[in-house]
């Protein structure tokens, strides 16, 4: 096998490298980019469950202790 040969098998190697690095970049991205819409959509949510317990909190008489009003057994 000839330089030249060699070479050009290296360079075919390192090309078909190259082709499969951006196809699992490309696929990486993807799953970046799906994975910011649901910490989005999951951060939105987050904040309806805090915004719906502090209403059901609110709405207790106010003589209700909640947990954490109440004093442990112990003391």
């Amino acid at each position: 096998m000839s330089a030249g040969e060699k070479i050009l098998g290296r360079l075919q190697e390192l090309e078909s490298q190259m082709a499969f690095q951006d196809q699992l970049h490309g696929q990486l991205n993807d799953i970046v980019a799906r994975q910011d819409r649901e910490i989005s959509e999951l951060k939105k949510q987050l904040i309806a469950l805090s915004r719906r317990l502090k209403e059901v909190g609110e709405s207790l008489p106010g003589d209700v202790a909640g947990p954490a009003d109440e004093t442990p057994p112990h003391y």
